[in-house]
């Protein structure tokens, strides 16, 4: 039942993309607040990079797409912008937006279609590419077409980020669908304005999910996922309320977002959004503060690539000191209030 159904589909993208002089990109863009993501914005510097055109789509509720699409049509980059609204995409979930971008990619000739490697594009296009029959790449840190073949090259970190597995995915497959890592590629810039063009929604009836709400966590501090300094603890700050005693005036005193290592959230020192490793969220800040942290291969996949890493712990064969640029042997709990009124003068 569910292969000959999706052979047409993907024989009709193939005979497209046979008449495309380029690469064609699909870009999902997606927005908070009235916001586009910083992981849009990296995504679309690898979907350039490709070459050939790179059309922008934004789906939502009409309140919420009219306030992004003119901060959207701007980006530089941006050769179209396709505006889905719809109260059905209040919030876009996958079994509603994927039936959407199969029937764009159905009546168009992407040859690509790219998003950040987010919470919910890793729900859309992996269902995405299942729907269309062809393999999705995963959380990609290059990207190299190749205009001769066809084909398309990318890189990306496997065991933790121990190893980079080099995939090729040839001119046989239609679509490559990948997801792109926001710390591998620079953000996106405004540019000049782009045609916005208005495409019908798909209605979907019988929706087997319902969105019962969104929990965000709000703090006056830079979000963890984009800013430029970050300080995080670990274990050995004992428990929350140390944690926040320790950390917080550090990371006033740098204007830096607080992190913490998955141990301390799982003791519930701090809240699991603020989580970075492998199982959390991947950072590449200008200075990164390891305070307690003792370096587990889970952690350091998530923030070894941070231009300025300064680790502060007691244990000296810690693995941490291993990728620290700048390492600190002594007891935290007597090393940050000191670094903090130093900070403060």
């Amino acid at each position: 039942m569910f292969r000959p159904r999706l052979q047409p589909l993907r024989a009709v993208i193939s005979r497209r993309y046979a008449s495309t002089s380029g690469p064609n990109s699909l870009l999902l863009i997606e927005y908070r607040g009235g916001e586009i993501d910083s992981g849009t914005l990296s995504a679309l510097t690898a979907a350039t990079s490709l070459g050939g055109q790179v059309t922008g789509l934004i789906v939502g509720n009409s309140e919420e797409v009219d306030g992004v699409v003119e901060k959207a049509s701007k980006l530089k980059g941006l050769n179209k912008l396709l505006r889905v609204s719809s109260p059905i995409y209040s919030p876009p979930l996958p079994e509603t937006v994927t039936p959407l971008m199969e029937k764009i990619l159905s009546s168009s000739q992407f040859t690509h279609v790219v998003s950040a490697h987010s919470s919910s594009a890793k729900s859309i296009l992996p269902r995405l590419a299942a729907k269309l029959d062809v393999p999705a790449v995963s959380d990609v840190t290059g990207v190299e077409h190749d205009q001769s073949s066809s084909s398309t090259t990318f890189t990306r970190p496997i065991y933790a980020g121990n190893a980079i597995a080099t995939v090729r995915a040839p001119e046989s497959i239609p679509v490559k669908v990948f997801t792109v890592r926001a710390t591998a590629f620079d953000a996106a810039t405004d540019g000049e304005a782009v045609e916005v063009e208005t495409v019908e929604p798909v209605e979907v009836s019988d929706i087997p999910v319902e969105h019962l709400g969104t929990s965000l966590t709000k703090s006056d501090r830079p979000e963890l996922g984009s800013a430029t300094r970050v300080v995080s603890g670990g274990r050995a700050l004992k428990n929350a309320e140390t944690f926040n005693k320790v950390l917080n005036p550090l990371a006033d005193a740098l204007g830096a977002a607080v992190g913490a290592s998955r141990a301390a959230v799982d003791a519930g020192y701090a809240d699991n959004s603020l989580q970075v490793g492998q199982t959390g969220k991947v950072v590449a800040p200008e200075l990164y503060m390891a305070i307690g942290i003792s370096g587990a291969i889970q952690h350091l996949a998530g923030m070894k690539d941070s231009k300025l890493i300064v680790a502060i712990n007691k244990d000296p064969d810690a693995p941490i000191f291993q990728v620290a640029d700048v390492g600190l042997v002594a007891d935290l709990f007597d090393a940050v209030p000191e670094l903090v009124e130093k900070l403060k003068k």
